[in-house]
């Protein structure tokens, strides 16, 4: 591509995701963000007080495939400038869950009224950044395709823990035939900051879910008879394991419900 080309392709995904951010923020988009701003990275968000960001690093750390860091804010500071310009976490995602001493308490728009001087704002790689790999590779997304948020499982295959932090991996499942499964295992491997290879192929149970069609997490898809479910590692797991540390308040984003970045999903690649 030439260099001019290329200039006026990036500046128009950055003009996409300047909007895109402006419609989340003002409240006119609070759907799942799956098969948006495609060749743009999305980020799953968890914000903890201070005083628990070693610990959640340390985690994060110990899991780099469920947990893969991306950026971290500075205290207090609801800014992310190496993830994009004008970036405001407080309202920039279309959906949050808070969290009090571990529990599920309450799903907000923003969280303006919530924010505290001492919170630290972690973003993880999402998924949903190497389904526009798989697209862009000419594979087809069950849930991009029925317009759905992807289907997301608690399992059984344990995390590290990591300071306060501990929990079981959650996964998320796309389903492709045999010979598509194994190009989504080469087109997933380049992009371990997007939780890179599946981490399980086939039967759910193996893995600790009794019912694909009954997802914790996001939307059942259609999984046929010729298809083998996949299975990878997913940015929800920090959920379970703040269900389990309890500090006193946490949010994140809901499932499927991402952080839109200015940042390329090339930027993710190993060559």
């Amino acid at each position: 591509m030439q260099t001019g080309g290329y200039s006026d392709f990036k500046n128009g995904l950055l003009e996409q995701a300047t909007s895109l951010r402006a419609r989340i923020r003002s409240g006119d988009h609070t759907a799942t963000t799956s098969g948006l701003a495609q060749s743009l990275i999305q980020g799953n968000v968890v914000i903890l007080p201070a005083d628990w960001a070693a610990d959640f690093l340390l985690y994060c750390q110990s899991n780099p495939v469920a947990c893969p860091v991306i950026g971290i804010s500075q205290p207090g500071d609801p800014a992310l400038p190496e993830l994009g310009r004008d970036i405001d976490i407080r309202t920039d995602i279309p959906e949050y869950q808070v969290f009090r001493n571990g529990e599920r308490a309450e799903k907000v728009n923003d969280i303006q009224s919530l924010w505290q001087g001492d919170f630290v704002t972690f973003v993880l790689g999402c998924s949903f950044s190497f389904e526009d790999a798989l697209i862009r590779s000419g594979l087809s997304i069950r849930n991009v395709e029925e317009g759905a948020n992807v289907s997301m499982f608690r399992s059984n295959l344990a995390t590290k823990p990591g300071g306060r932090f501990q929990g079981n991996m959650v996964v998320s499942m796309r389903p492709f035939i045999s010979a598509d499964a194994i190009r989504a295992i080469q087109v997933t491997t380049r992009l371990p900051k997007a939780h890179g290879a599946p981490v399980h192929i086939g039967n759910p149970e193996l893995i600790g879910i009794r019912d694909i069609s009954a997802p914790d997490f996001g939307d059942p898809v259609t999984v046929r008879s010729d298809e083998l479910p996949v299975f990878w590692a997913c940015g929800v797991t920090p959920q379970i394991a703040l269900e389990n540390a309890r500090p006193p308040i946490a949010i994140t984003h809901v499932p499927g419900k991402m952080l839109l970045t200015e940042r390329l999903n090339e930027e993710l690649a190993v060559l």
